[in-house]
């Protein structure tokens, strides 16, 4: 036999006599019961938050509103909708009163004489479906909780923000506190913790004892248990311990233990996988990020040579910390009587856009030291990539500066156009080819002299493009940036600080890497 758990039920009737009768069996039963005898009064107990009812006897007959209008308020309200409802009555007995009654809300009807034994095995059937029901609903939104904040810690960009996503979340999954702690070789070891539902997230280091407990020894998985005084709240905490990846810190995440129901444990650790998993996902993706970055800036000159009548400044800003690393890249080399100078760009992101970025800077170097002219070298580069890297577009500008008359011999490959800057004006140098990495010539040139004081601005995409504005608006905000840093510069100021002003002109909020070269000839040369 399935034994009902107490609880706590209203018994509404006129007669004192009935209640007494129906109340003794109930309490006998070992249910906590409180009395009405009047309809009004029965649906302001319901409603007092002190008086938890679970299940209501409810007469037929009262002296203010009959009890099938009673039943169907209780059930119209949100509030009490879910409490059942048990009809009792020695008049209204027949068919049509018990259909009415069903039909206006209640979920059982007895009628006098009622034997004690159906009584309670009516109460004791009622209370095991509500209470399966409650539970079911109860899991059902904690479930759906767990999808959102699943999501949207799966957005974060940063271990701060994906915690307080985390423990925000878990807060509302659990309508109460929560503490959730990681680490990252970044931030070090964190904690959030979140001490009510809906109260601010306080986000502060954490300490070893946030740590000092590890069932999983090292090991991949989720290990639930209940620690009697944690660091977070004074008693006993239901504790999750989760790793996705052998070795790593693991993911800690705890509530009260207070109230925790079976389920509640379950979703707890649920919850705790998840948000290993993002805690995880944002390392490797912070490590990779790493990884590139570091290729990247190792495979960019560490110096510029020196070049006599001429200043050469170069800038190379990576996009912000959570976004991915582009293939970005600039050369200067000086060879007797000119320099030659290319920037470009590999397409796509992350540590294969660095590798790539790196291999096709050595084939540039290699083609170079055999001094071939700009666009003969575009040329070489495009065979080489159809042949090796036949998945990968490169844009590149390649150009040989005559350092005595200023001549310059340029070829681009798909990459935004040089700007010319000099005498108030900043003009595109036009005449492009085809990506590199398209099966096409590659090998024409464009011919002009840079004149005394002007300079030669060479920049990549980063610094033109912009979310919600097109290529030609952004290429215009760069030219504009580049005529007020003249304004100020005069053409034979700090190319240095000429560099500055323009990327503080520009802006910072590119989702790019951003990369610049700049040449300028002196106007003494």
């Amino acid at each position: 036999m399935t034994v009902v758990t107490a609880a706590d039920i209203l018994v509404v009737d006129d007669s004192p006599s009935k209640r007494y009768v129906i109340t003794s069996w109930l309490r006998r039963e070992g249910h906590r019961v409180v009395e009405a005898a009047a309809g009004e009064d029965a649906l302001t107990l319901l409603h007092d938050e002190a008086v938890a009812v679970e299940l209501v006897v409810l007469d037929v007959r009262l002296p203010d509103i009959d009890g099938f209008e009673v039943a169907e308020r209780i059930k119209s309200d949100p509030r009490t909708a879910a409490v059942p409802v048990i009809h009792i009555s020695a008049t209204a007995v027949h068919a049509v009163d018990r259909t009415q009654g069903l039909i206006r809300g209640a979920d059982a009807y007895l009628a006098e004489p009622i034997d004690p034994d159906e009584l309670l095995a009516t109460v004791g059937a009622l209370l095991r479906y509500s209470r399966a029901r409650h539970r079911a609903e109860r899991l059902a939104g904690r479930l759906t909780r767990l999808v959102a904040t699943t999501a949207e810690i799966n957005a974060a960009t940063s271990l701060p923000e994906l915690l307080r996503l985390a423990a925000v979340g878990a807060s509302r999954v659990f309508d109460g506190a929560v503490a959730v702690a990681a680490t990252s070789p970044e931030t070090g070891a964190l904690a959030v913790q979140v001490d009510a539902a809906g109260a601010v997230p306080v986000v502060r280091a954490a300490y070893r004892e946030h740590f000092d407990v590890d069932p999983l020894d090292g090991a991949v998985g989720a290990e639930l248990f209940v620690q009697e005084d944690g660091p977070w709240w004074s008693g006993a905490v239901f504790r999750v311990v989760a790793r996705v990846k052998a070795g790593r810190e693991p993911l800690h995440i705890a509530v009260p233990a207070a109230g925790c129901t079976d389920d509640d444990r379950d979703v707890l650790r649920q919850l705790g996988q998840a948000i290993a998993l993002a805690v995880e996902a944002l390392r490797s993706y912070d490590e990779e990020r790493r990884t590139a970055l570091t290729l990247q800036q190792s495979m960019l000159p560490a110096s510029l040579p020196p070049v006599p009548g001429y200043d050469i400044a170069v800038r190379y800003r990576p996009a912000s910390d959570h976004a991915y690393v582009g293939g970005d890249f600039y050369e200067v080399v000086a060879v007797e009587g000119h320099i030659v100078a290319a920037i470009g760009d590999v397409a796509g992101h992350s540590l294969r856009a660095a590798t790539i970025m790196a291999e096709v800077r050595h084939a540039l170097r290699a083609y170079l030291a055999e001094d071939h002219a700009p666009g003969l070298t575009l040329e070489r580069l495009n065979r080489m990539m159809l042949r090796f890297l036949p998945e990968e577009i490169v844009t590149m500008c390649l150009l040989r500066i005559e350092l005595a008359t200023g001549e310059i011999r340029l070829a681009n490959a798909g990459h935004p156009p040089p700007l010319r800057v000099g005498r108030g004006r900043a003009t595109t140098v036009e005449g492009r080819v085809a990506l590199l990495g398209v099966p096409t010539v590659h090998d024409a040139e464009t011919v002009f002299t840079l004149d005394a004081g002007e300079s030669l601005v060479l920049v990549t995409d980063g610094l033109i493009e912009r979310r919600g504005s097109s290529f030609n608006e952004g290429l215009e905000r760069l030219q504009a940036a580049l005529v007020a840093g003249l304004a100020a510069d005069g053409g034979d100021g700090d190319l240095e600080g000429f560099c500055d002003a323009l990327l503080l002109g520009v802006g910072d909020e590119s989702e790019d890497d951003q990369a610049m070269l700049v040449i300028r000839r002196a106007i003494s040369a």
